[in-house]
């Protein structure tokens, strides 16, 4: 992304406009990168609208946490409700509260710690079937892991094979159809019956069968699980009704997206990056072989896996999944030396923020020892990967916890090389993830050596 129009005088209280942004849509990632050479705040045409670019992390702290309840959700959130209205993601004002209470228990890290012998037994089906002399398109199989985890754990249920791609498919279609209506917003047209929409609406159907399903059994067997859906059936308001079912709805669909996506794309990115660096490849085998010891991995074994954790965080700070994320203000907000009236569009990057040569030194660099305990740290609020105050994605333990037994579990047992050919380059599009990543898994014994599969 670029533009040619030069950044105009900055005068107290005023925005700079950078002219519109078509290149918006064909370089996403790299246009946001520049603007933050312009300024701690400043504006975009984006079609028709203006928008506001924060980059300064002190005002986006503010932004989320003392000022939260000056914005909503935003342009992109209220696109992502084609997943459900009311689901915890996209919920705003006191509903966000309300069933951000209401979830909450099925995150905590103590439930958290409960759910780490699933994630294992799911993901080791996943990466059993792997042979030598495959040729893996990573992303996909990170994805299709992620979204047998979320399933297992929170709904006590894992698709075939078959069906799981369809979910994938579909949820895919639906992230995709919520950023292009964010970025190109024509309401008109997200109503008409065009081959796309007639593509979307075929996704939201097959999500909302197989959600319907899910639910439908637990319904008629409740005595059989105690999970997410079980606490969603059980919840009662403060006059003693059950959640509609719609609402149940909205937050089992949200919650199956979202655990699709993020966890995914950062695993996909960590291992391309330990094919790069065999020197770090070669420390996580060390680690992982040391604390595993040949045995099955544990939910007390987390602790000790300091570096596979620094691995992850490292890849979460470079490859930060959310590449945009939208606000907009409810009411006149003043932040730093700016005023944005009521009605304004806001975006933010923690994908921009985590590479700033300004919070991190050669920021380019993948290097997970940086968040090793004799390292300086980065300024606080300058790694900010799930966000913060209230708004704070309610499942940020789940995912620490999934990436780093999915990262020890997949290196206690393979390499995974880069295919021939295989140059990813990141990609702004739900999330950030590579434009392409295949890889061909080479088996491994715990000495580190390779074996016939």
């Amino acid at each position: 992304m670029t533009s040619d129009h030069r950044l105009a005088p900055i005068a107290p209280g005023r925005l700079p406009l950078i002219g519109h942004a078509p290149a918006m849509l064909r370089d996403r990632l790299a246009f946001l990168q520049h603007l933050r050479t312009h300024g701690p705040i400043v504006r975009i045409a984006l079609g028709t609208k203006s928008v506001t670019v924060v980059n300064s992390p002190e005002l986006i702290h503010q932004m989320l946490t003392a000022r939260s309840n000056a914005f909503t959700k935003g342009l992109l959130f209220e696109k992502l409700k084609l997943f459900g209205n009311d689901a915890l993601p996209v919920a705003d004002g006191p509903g966000h509260l309300t069933r951000r209470r209401l979830m909450q228990p099925a995150f905590h890290r103590e439930q958290v710690t409960g759910y780490v012998r699933t994630m294992r037994d799911t993901a080791a089906s996943a990466i059993g079937a792997w042979r030598e002399g495959d040729e893996l398109d990573l992303k996909t199989e990170m994805q299709l892991i992620a979204q047998n985890i979320v399933m297992s754990t929170a709904f006590s249920t894992t698709p075939r094979p078959r069906a799981a791609h369809t979910i994938l498919t579909s949820v895919d279609t639906l992230f995709n159809a919520a950023l292009r209506r964010a970025l190109l917003p024509v309401p008109l047209l997200d109503r008409i019956p065009t081959r796309y929409n007639r593509r979307l609406a075929r996704a939201s159907s097959t999500l909302h069968h197989v959600v319907d399903g899910i639910i439908t059994d637990h319904r008629a067997r409740p005595d059989d699980y105690n999970d997410v859906v079980s606490l969603l059936l059980d919840a009662r308001d403060e006059t003693g009704a059950p959640l509609p079912d719609d609402d149940i709805m909205s937050e089992v669909t949200g919650l199956l997206a979202a655990g699709s996506e993020t966890a995914a794309v950062v695993m996909a990115w960590l291992f391309h990056e330990l094919s790069r660096h065999p020197h770090l490849e070669a420390r996580l085998h060390t680690e992982v072989d040391t604390v595993l010891a040949g045995g099955e991995l544990t939910a007390d074994h987390l602790p000790q896996l300091t570096f596979t954790r620094a691995l992850v965080q490292e890849t979460l700070r470079l490859y930060s999944p959310g590449w945009l994320v939208t606000r907009q203000t409810t009411e006149t907000v003043r932040l730093g030396d700016y005023t944005l009236p009521a009605g304004t569009d806001v975006v933010w990057s923690p994908y921009t923020l985590h590479r700033d040569p300004g919070l991190y030194p050669d920021p380019l660099r993948f290097d997970p020892d940086r968040w090793l305990p004799n390292r300086r740290q980065p300024p606080k609020n300058a790694f900010i990967p799930f966000g913060a105050g209230k708004r704070q994605c309610i499942g940020d333990a789940f995912a620490w916890t999934e990436m780093t037994v999915v990262t020890a579990l997949i290196a206690s047992r393979w390499h995974l090389r880069p295919a021939p050919g295989t140059r990813p380059v990141p990609v702004g599009a739900i999330t950030v993830h590579p434009s392409a990543l295949r890889m061909n898994p080479e088996a491994r014994r715990a000495d580190g050596a390779r074996e016939a599969a």
